[in-house]
């Protein structure tokens, strides 16, 4: 279907953003609709900027979902809620979640090779 994406942890669904493994430690779904997102920001996975952040949140402002795969991705996505707290997700294929997004009105800035 257009406008959908699943990889088991990060999902576009008709009418939400879905990410699995949110809430430490009962492993819940965070649901963000789409109306929500403010915008989603593009970010290089370092050692320093999350690469190896299995699970929650490093500087109390971005929380990492459960993803044991996340060490050996390169690209991560910011999404702005307007709140203190801005999720990080590591879909295991951007360019269809960037896809995705589009066909919900949702764009993504950023590059993979900023800082």
């Amino acid at each position: 279907m257009v406008g959908m994406y699943d990889d088991g942890l990060v999902a576009c669904t008709e009418r939400e953003l879905v990410i699995r493994h949110y809430y430490f430690p009962i492993a819940t779904a965070k649901r963000i609709p789409y109306g929500q997102i403010r915008g989603l920001r593009r970010v290089p996975l370092t050692p320093v900027r999350g690469r190896w952040r299995i699970w929650g949140s490093g500087d109390f402002t971005h929380y990492y979902n459960l993803d044991p795969g996340r060490p050996h991705k390169d690209v991560a996505f910011v999404v702005d809620l307007a709140g203190r707290i801005k999720p990080v997700i590591t879909p295991d294929d951007p360019e269809s979640l960037i896809a995705a997004l589009a066909t919900h009105g949702i764009t993504v800035t950023g590059a993979a090779d900023q800082a």
